[in-house]
């Protein structure tokens, strides 16, 4: 047997390429479909970390950001595709990335929030090597977990017509609505004409069910925002952080600048410890129940779950799901996670984690590809953010609105974290609600003891303030 080929019949056995009915072409298709869909978190994940300042108004820099994401989102794919053996990729978490921007860094320092990020790591490992990890995730009311992933949807969405000028705080007022259309109370300048073009762009290649839609219209809309900048006389200014314009240089060197850049303990110096708690509890909520969605999704859509709807090496998809979210903030790319736009190799028939090496490798490729990133300004990169609000909100339809005891609790969680721009409010309010209407129905003895202490700890967390001014006096 010629050497070449006994080094694919190897690799076929060792993936099981042939024996889950697939094949090399269909494989490498499924990694180049999974990159495709979910590319575009190099330009949201550099733009949602660089929009926000920390405690002591430092930014993050958008080129190394580029880099980070783009090294841990390859690594840790390939990572996946070895060891977990699942068509599966994953990247910073877009929901999680909004916690460390708009919940973490105001009250610390960046290295400090990405040091709580591989804590709430290794926490996870700890639970999945301890067997904890399941025993959390039945605590929790199936449809409470939906509302969390829907109010964050909204949550998201809200940054997208924030970061784009679409919507925006009322200079000078108090007694009016915070928040208004425009800069005005009316759409005007091409910058936000540009945002309203990616969405409509987006909402319509996604109703085609068009593969790569979100990816394609930032591409498009980048394209669109370049030219307008060219031919019109706009203040540079009026984009935001990201002018669009034509690079220098297509390829560049990556830059590791932020890589090792974190305090594991430096958090618990600037925060108390009630607050710190329920900081890293609420990544770990965020980062624990969107990975067990996607791996049973992802898993079941490819036909790959036991006869018992058991998803297969689920202990180390896990684990490395867990050492993903160590690595993010270890580079200080915000937590990684599984990415549910994995179905989309599924779809081109990837059933193995051979398609999570082609994946690896393209985003490994991408390293190298910095400038092209950089030149995508807020408004062609959120309606992504507009786009992914739509998926995440799409779960609103699992909920049972006629039972009270669960309809009011999620309702609170959804309508709480956009409304206080706080994802950590909306699920206290939604875990708080469902202890006290289960306790008041005498039906106190169905909530889980860890749903009980979660409950405490948010009480306390809603309380901080009367709570430090008794202790004061």
């Amino acid at each position: 047997m010629p050497a070449a080929q006994a080094a694919a019949h190897a690799v076929d056995r060792y993936f099981r390429i042939s024996e889950r009915g697939s094949s090399f072409a269909r494989e490498i298709r499924g990694g180049f479909a999974i990159f495709f869909t979910m590319a575009y978190i190099l330009v949201l994940n550099p733009i949602i970390l660089g929009s926000a300042q920390d405690r002591f108004g430092t930014q993050l820099s958008g080129p190394q950001l580029v880099t980070v994401t783009a090294l841990v989102a390859a690594v840790m794919t390939a990572v996946m595709g070895l060891g977990g053996n699942l068509p599966l990729a994953l990247a910073a978490g877009l929901g999680l990335n909004a916690v460390v921007a708009y919940q973490l860094a105001p009250l610390m320092s960046w290295a400090d929030a990405m040091g709580l990020v591989v804590l709430e790591g290794i926490l996870i490992c700890l639970l999945v090597v301890t067997g904890l990890r399941e025993a959390v995730m039945n605590a929790i009311p199936q449809q409470l977990k939906q509302a969390i992933s829907v109010g964050i949807g909204l949550f998201i969405a809200f940054i997208g017509f924030v970061d784009a000028g679409f919507v925006t705080r009322i200079p000078g007022e108090t007694g009016t609505v915070p928040v208004q259309l425009g800069a005005t109370g009316q759409l005007a300048g091409w910058p936000v004409l540009v945002f309203c073009l990616g969405v409509l762009l987006t909402v319509a290649l996604m109703a085609r069910t068009v593969r790569g839609a979100i990816l394609i219209s930032i591409v498009v809309t980048t394209v669109v925002a370049i030219v307008i900048n060219e031919l019109a006389d706009i203040r540079p200014t009026a984009w935001g952080l990201t002018v669009p314009a034509i690079p220098d240089d297509i390829v560049s060197a990556p830059d590791f600048g932020l890589v090792g850049s974190f305090s594991l303990f430096g958090a618990f110096e600037q925060v108390g410890a009630v607050t710190l708690v329920l900081l890293v509890f609420t990544l770990l909520l965020s980062d624990f129940f969107d990975t067990m969605g996607t791996v049973v999704g992802v898993s079941s859509e490819a036909g790959l779950l036991d006869e018992n709807g058991k998803v297969p090496n689920l202990g180390r998809v896990l684990l490395i799901d867990g050492v993903a979210a160590v690595a993010g903030g270890a580079a200080s790319a915000s937590s990684n996670t599984s990415f549910v736009e994995s179905a989309a190799g599924v779809g081109e028939g990837a059933r193995t984690g051979f398609a999570s090496l082609v994946t690896g490798g393209l985003f490994a490729l991408a390293l190298f590809l910095t400038p092209l990133a950089t030149v995508v300004p807020a408004q062609a990169a959120a309606p992504a953010l507009v786009a992914v609000g739509f998926l995440l909100m799409a779960q609103v339809r699992h909920i049972d609105w006629e039972r009270y005891e669960i309809a009011i609790p999620a309702f609170l969680t959804i309508a709480v974290m956009p409304f206080t721009y706080s994802i950590t409010n909306g699920i206290g309010a939604g875990f708080l609600a469902y202890v006290v209407i289960k306790a008041v129905l005498g039906r106190a003895r169905e909530i889980h003891p860890l749903l009980w202490s979660a409950a405490a700890l948010f009480a306390v967390y809603f309380a901080i303030d009367p709570i430090e001014q008794l202790v004061g006096a």
